[in-house]
């Protein structure tokens, strides 16, 4: 999201690059052990996988996902800004907030999406071109039972083999969201043909749309 990490992208455009980030997807198995569809209220679920604009660029695309969020996670109120999270020693990830309804879409729907288009969960404490503790692969449970449903589906998927690497998802529980500065909020949509945008999450979101119609929405949520 740096000056720096914009023009490498600039650079990279019309290599490899796009097709690279295509071909780290993978279209996991639906977990086995999931939530029923049910009506009730809004639930929260926070993921993080690298630069929260293409996490978030894919979540708000997803049916029944009500509004996505950018923000940090893992770490304290008082260090949750961009320039102090950016050093990679605050113990925060770039993460998402997801609001979603639960008669529409499950938990576990959300993580198939999450390890199959939203990132690469065999990259530790990295994410394509960024590094650091901060681009982490994470998830952050809300409640006990979200914390199950991570842990069951991460073993499913290890046990699967459906990477050749190893799964290095962390499941951090207690750890409060605090949301982005404002520039950060739906960065991708206002900013498609960014060469790192370009690059590396327009085709996530793509991959979405391609691998899991059945979750498509034409309108992206707010």
């Amino acid at each position: 999201m740096t000056t720096l990490r914009i023009l490498m992208a600039a650079a990279l455009l019309g290599s490899a690059g796009c097709s690279l980030a295509a071909e780290r997807m993978v279209a996991a198995p639906a977990p086995s052990a999931d939530v029923v569809l049910k009506r009730g209220p809004l639930q929260t679920a926070v993921f993080a996988g690298g630069c929260f604009w293409g996490v978030e660029g894919v979540f708000e695309r997803i049916k029944g996902v009500q509004s996505v969020r950018s923000g940090y996670a893992g770490g304290t109120r008082q260090t949750a800004a961009y320039d102090v999270v950016s050093s990679g020693r605050t113990g925060h990830a770039e993460a998402v907030e997801i609001r979603y309804d639960p008669a529409r879409v499950s938990y576990g729907t959300l993580l198939r999406v999450l390890f199959s288009v939203a990132h690469d969960p065999t990259q530790l404490n990295r994410q394509g071109p960024d590094r650091g503790s901060q681009y982490r692969s994470a998830i952050f449970p809300q409640t006990p039972e979200q914390a199950k449903l991570a842990k069951a589906y991460i073993a499913q998927l290890t046990l699967a083999r459906t990477w050749p690497g190893g799964i290095v998802t962390t499941i951090e529980t207690g750890k409060p969201f605090y949301v982005a500065e404002s520039y950060h909020q739906d960065y991708l949509r206002a900013n498609p043909d960014q060469p790192y945008i370009a690059i590396n999450d327009i085709p996530k979101v793509d991959g979405l749309k391609r691998i899991f119609p059945q979750l498509w929405s034409d309108k992206a949520a707010s």
